[in-house]
C-alpha cells in the first residue's frame, strides 16, 4: 500500500515529521517497507532555460549549449547530445558534483571533444522518473518564470511516498483514511470528518435498470449493488495533483472518470467502476457466469468465465468480473457523454478463487478479497458522484440500489482487566476506552465491563482478545513490561520423553560405532518396496514426485543400500551409514515404526578397514551387525544377554548369515546380518553388504530408578581366574545356549563367556557333532579363589551346560 506525505496529511491534522510517521506506523503493526523522497534525491536538479544552441567543433552529433540556471547569474556553458535540445527550451540541469541516478554516476568537471561541459541536461531516465530516454526533459512554458527552481518541487513531485506492507487482515488500511485512522488512534494527530457532499443526489430516476439475478445458496455473492448514472460529462485529463497521486502509487493516469475510481480505491480502499452508459444493452445484472461466456478485459485479453464467478452482465452478455476487472468495450474514453457509476460489495472468498482461476492480480481483487468495508457502498458511490461533477461535469440521477449491504453486528463484552492479564501491560479504564474510540468502535458500560460494537470496516475483530491485541498495539509494544520467566530451583529435570531420549542415545550409539547419519526419502520405487515386505496399495502415493518415489517405504535399508552404491560409484567402497527414521507397514497409525538402520559395505568395520601391507582387512560381515544391534540394546539399558537370537531372518536377509534379536516368540527387537546376494543383485547393488533394523518403538520401557542416585561402583583388586571347557554337542546346538547356560552357572563370580574355538568333521562329522570350545571368566571380590572353589564352579559350569544342551566335556 502505498500513499503520499500530503495525501495522508488530508485525512490527518498532524504536525509529525516523516521521522516520527515511520517509526509510529511501524511500532502499530503497519510495517513501513520504505519511503522514496525525490524532493531529497532529486533536489539538485533544477529548471533551467538554453539561451543558445551551436554544433560541437569537433563532435557531429554534439552541441555545446549556454544554459541560464540562475536568473542574474552568467550562463553556463553544456556540452549535450540529445536531439531535441534546442534554443529558447525549458529543461532540467544537474550542476557538477551532483549524483544522477540513472546512470549511477557523479558530475565532474571535465572536457567532452575538447569542450568542457559545466553541468548536464538531463533525460526522464537518467532521472529515474520513467523510461523515456529518447532526448532530455521539455519543462512546460508555464514554469518559465521559475528557472532556477528544485524541477521536483516545481511540478508538485516532492512529496513523500510511503510503501507500508500490509497483513491480509486489515482491509481498513487499504485506504489512506484507514492508515490515517490508526495514527490519530496513536496520538500522532487528529482525524479529520468526513467532508459533507452535497448535489450528488439528482431530481431523476436512474435510466438504467440494476438487478441481482442469484439462486438463494449464491446470493451472498454481490448483496448488493448501486449504481448512479450522470449525463453530460466532459471527459478528459485529470488535475495535475490526481495524476501526481496515482504516478507516486504506481498508477497510470487515464482520463478524469477512470482517475476518480482509481484515487477512491486508494483513498478509501473502495473499489469503484464507470460504464460509458451508451455502450450498454438494456440493464446491468449481477449474476453468476455461464458455460462458454466470455469478455474482453481493459487489459486486453480474452477472459472464460464459468458458474462459478460473479459476472456484471448486460442484456449481451459479461461486461467484467465483479470485484475485479471491468470490460474494454464499455469503458470510458473522451467521447464519453453519459456513465453508470458502479458501488457493489462482492465475497471475499468468490472473489479470491476467481482471482485464483484467472490469474488477475488488481487493486480491485486485492482489497474484495480482504473484505472491503459493506457501509461503504453508498459512501463511495456519493463520493465518485461528487468528484465527477467537480472534474468532469454532468447531471446525476438518483441512486439505483438492487438489495441490501451486509451488516456486521459484531458486539463484544470485553473486561478491561483482561488486557493487564494477557499482556502485562497496565492501563486505565479511561485510556482502553479512549483506544477502542478512536479506532471506531462504539463503546459502552461503566468500570471494566464493556459492551464493544465492532466497527463494519473490521472483520478481523470478533473476540475479547482481539480487542486486547488492538490496544496494545495503539499503546506500543515497547510499552508491555519484560518479565523473566521464575527461576526453577536446583537442577532442571529433564525434557525429553523416553522416546525422545532414546532416539538420541541411539544416534549416539552408532556415531561413536563409527557409522555415519543419513537421511533418505520416505518414498521409494514399487519394487523397492516388494522386495522389503511393502509395496501394498493403501501406501501408494496418488501424485508422486517421480516414479522413483511412488510408495511409502516399508524399510529404511533402500535408501541407505542406494546411498552406499552411490558412494561405491565414487570410489568411496569402505563405508558405514545409518538414519533413524519412520518406515510404514501399512496405512493406519499404528502400522508406522521409529526403526534404526544401519548398512556396513566393504571393509567398514569397528576394527578400522582399507588395505594395509601386513593383510588385507576383512570385509564387514553378520557379527558386526550383530555388534551394532547389541551396542544399541545394551546402551538403552538391556540385558543382551537375556535377549533370544534366533535364525529367522526375514526373505532380504542372507538365510545362513542373519538373525533376529527376540524378546520371547512374539516380540522381535531388530533383524541382522549380511543382505541376500539374490536381492542386492536385482537392486544392482554390489555384494556382499552386512545390515540391521531395529524396532525402536518395541523396546520394553525402561525401569525408572528408584533413587536419584548411582549404585556404589564394584569394583576388584584380586586377579581374575580363566578356565577353558571344550563341550561336544550336537551339531545343531547354538552356542548362544551354550554360553547362556555357562554364564548362568554362578551369577556371583563368572563375570563373562567367550566363545574360543569350533571344530566339526573327522569323527565328530559321522556322529553329527560339533567341539565347542569356551573361555570362562571367574572374578573373585573378597579373596583368592582357592583350587577346591575353582572345581566347585567347572563343575556347576559343565553340570549347567549339559542340562540345557546335552553337551558333554571333551574327552
Amino acid at each position: 500500500m502505498k500513499f503520499t506525505l500530503s495525501w495522508l496529511k488530508d485525512h490527518l491534522e498532524t504536525d509529525a515529521s516523516l521521522d516520527q510517521i515511520s517509526t509510529t506506523l511501524s511500532a502499530i503493526g503497519l510495517e513501513v517497507d520504505g519511503i522514496e523522497n525525490l524532493g531529497e534525491q532529486l533536489g539538485a536538479f533544477r529548471i533551467a532555460k538554453v539561451l543558445e544552441a551551436k554544433p560541437h567543433p569537433d563532435a557531429d552529433r554534439l552541441q555545446v549549449l549556454q544554459v541560464e540556471t540562475e536568473p542574474g547569474k552568467p550562463p553556463l556553458e553544456v556540452v549535450c547530445g540529445a536531439p531535441n535540445a534546442r534554443a529558447g527550451m525549458l529543461g532540467v540541469f544537474a550542476p557538477i558534483g551532483t549524483y544522477v541516478p540513472g546512470s549511477g554516476i557523479t558530475l565532474e568537471k571535465r572536457p567532452v571533444r575538447g569542450v568542457v561541459s559545466n553541468g548536464m541536461m538531463c533525460s526522464a531516465a537518467e532521472m529515474e522518473l520513467s523510461d523515456d530516454s529518447e532526448g532530455i526533459i521539455e519543462v512546460s512554458e508555464e514554469f518559465a518564470g521559475q528557472v532556477g527552481t528544485a524541477y521536483v518541487a516545481a511540478l508538485g513531485l516532492d512529496d513523500p511516498v510511503i510503501e507500508v506492507g500490509l497483513t491480509p487482515n486489515r482491509p481498513d488500511c487499504t485506504g489512506v483514511r484507514g492508515i490515517a485512522r490508526d495514527l490519530a488512534a496513536a496520538g500522532l494527530g487528529e482525524l479529520k470528518p468526513e467532508p459533507k457532499l452535497g448535489g450528488v443526489e439528482g431530481d431523476y430516476d436512474c435510466p438504467v435498470a440494476i438487478d441481482l439475478e442469484f439462486s438463494e445458496a449464491d446470493a451472498d455473492a454481490c448483496p448488493v449493488f448501486a449504481g448512479r448514472y450522470v449525463r453530460g460529462v466532459s471527459n478528459g485529463p485529470s488535475p495535475q495533483w490526481l495524476q501526481n497521486r496515482l504516478k507516486s502509487v504506481g498508477l497510470r493516469p487515464i482520463n478524469a472518470l477512470v482517475d476518480v475510481t482509481n484515487y477512491i480505491s486508494y483513498d478509501r480502499g473502495r473499489p469503484l467502476h464507470v460504464y460509458d452508459a451508451d455502450k450498454l444493452t438494456g440493464g446491468v445484472r449481477a449474476r453468476l457466469g455461464r458455460e462458454g461466456e466470455s469478455f474482453l478485459g481493459l487489459d486486453g485479453k480474452t477472459y472464460v468465465v464459468d458458474d462459478t464467478m460473479c459476472v456484471i452482465a448486460d442484456d449481451k452478455g459479461p461486461l467484467g468480473l465483479g470485484g475485479i476487472m471491468g470490460g474494454e468495450d464499455t469503458g470510458c474514453t473522451e467521447a464519453t457523454q453519459n456513465v453508470l457509476i458502479e458501488s457493489a460489495w462482492f465475497d471475499p472468498l468468490r472473489t479470491a478463487a476467481t482471482g485464483r482461476k484467472t490469474g488477475l492480480v488488481t487493486d480491485a481483487r486485492y482489497r474484495f478479497e480482504r473484505g472491503v468495508d459493506p457501509a461503504s457502498v453508498l459512501p463511495g458511490l456519493d463520493l465518485a458522484t461528487d468528484m465527477i461533477l467537480k472534474l468532469a461535469g454532468g447531471t446525476p440521477s438518483r441512486a439505483n440500489v438492487a438489495g441490501k449491504p451486509p451488516e456486521p453486528d459484531v458486539k463484544i463484552q470485553f473486561e478491561t482487566a483482561r488486557v493487564a492479564k494477557l499482556t502485562g501491560l497496565e492501563l486505565s479504564d479511561a485510556a482502553i476506552k479512549a483506544i477502542l474510540d478512536a479506532l471506531g468502535c462504539e463503546v459502552s458500560g461503566k468500570g471494566g465491563k464493556l459492551t464493544v460494537k465492532v466497527p463494519s470496516w473490521r472483520p478481523d475483530i470478533f473476540g475479547p482478545a482481539d480487542l486486547v491485541e488492538e490496544v496494545v498495539r495503539i499503546a506500543g509494544i515497547d510499552t508491555v513490561p519484560s518479565t523473566p520467566l521464575p527461576r526453577m530451583h536446583g537442577v532442571a529435570r529433564p525434557v525429553l520423553t523416553s522416546n525422545q531420549s532414546r532416539v538420541r542415545r541411539t544416534r549416539r550409539t552408532l556415531a561413536g560405532r563409527g557409522l555415519t547419519e543419513a537421511i533418505t526419502w520416505s518414498f521409494i520405487t514399487k519394487e523397492e518396496a516388494e522386495a522389503f515386505g511393502g509395496g501394498d496399495e493403501t501406501l501408494t502415493l496418488a501424485n508422486p514426485i517421480s516414479v522413483e518415489m511412488s510408495v511409502m517405504r516399508p524399510s529404511l535399508l533402500p535408501g541407505l543400500l542406494a546411498a552406499a552404491q552411490r558412494n561405491r560409484n565414487r570410489g568411496n567402497p569402505d563405508l558405514a551409514l545409518f538414519e533413524l527414521g519412520q518406515a510404514y507397514a501399512g496405512p493406519k497409525p499404528d502400522e508406522q515404526m521409529l526403526i534404526a538402520a544401519g548398512v556396513r559395505s566393504g571393509t567398514a568395520r569397528l576394527i578400522g578397514g582399507g588395505r594395509h601391507w601386513d593383510g588385507a582387512a576383512k570385509p564387514a560381515g553378520v557379527f558386526d551387525a550383530k555388534e551394532d544391534v547389541a551396542s544399541v540394546l545394551a546402551n538403552l539399558g538391556l540385558d543382551v544377554t537375556k535377549v533370544q537370537v534366533t535364525r529367522d531372518a526375514p526373505a532380504w536377509y542372507h538365510p545362513g548369515r542373519s538373525g533376529v534379536f527376540r524378546l520371547g516368540p512374539k516380540v522381535v527387537l531388530a533383524h541382522f546380518g549380511e543382505l541376500h546376494p539374490g536381492l542386492l543383485k536385482g537392486l544392482d547393488v554390489e555384494a556382499p553388504l552386512a545390515a540391521f533394523e531395529l524396532f525402536l518403538d518395541r523396546l520394553p520401557p525402561e525401569k525408572k530408578r528408584s533413587g536419584l542416585t548411582r549404585p556404589p561402583l564394584a569394583t576388584a583388586d584380586l586377579m581374575p581366574v580363566r578356565r577353558d571347557f571344550a563341550f561336544v554337542l550336537n551339531a545343531d546346538v547354538a552356542a548362544g545356549d551354550v554360553v547362556r547356560a555357562a554364564q548362568g552357572a554362578d551369577k556371583k563370580l563368572i563375570t563373562s563367556v567367550n566363545v574360543f574355538d569350533v571344530f566339526e568333521g573327522g569323527n565328530l562329522a559321522a556322529e553329527g557333532k560339533k567341539s565347542l570350545a569356551i573361555e570362562v571368566t571367574l572374578q573373585p571380590m573378597d579373596a583368592t579363589l582357592t583350587d577346591k572353589e575353582i572345581e566347585v564352579v567347572a563343575e556347576k559350569v559343565i553340570a549347567a551346560v549339559g542340562k540345557a544342551t546335552g553337551g558333554e566335556i571333551r574327552g
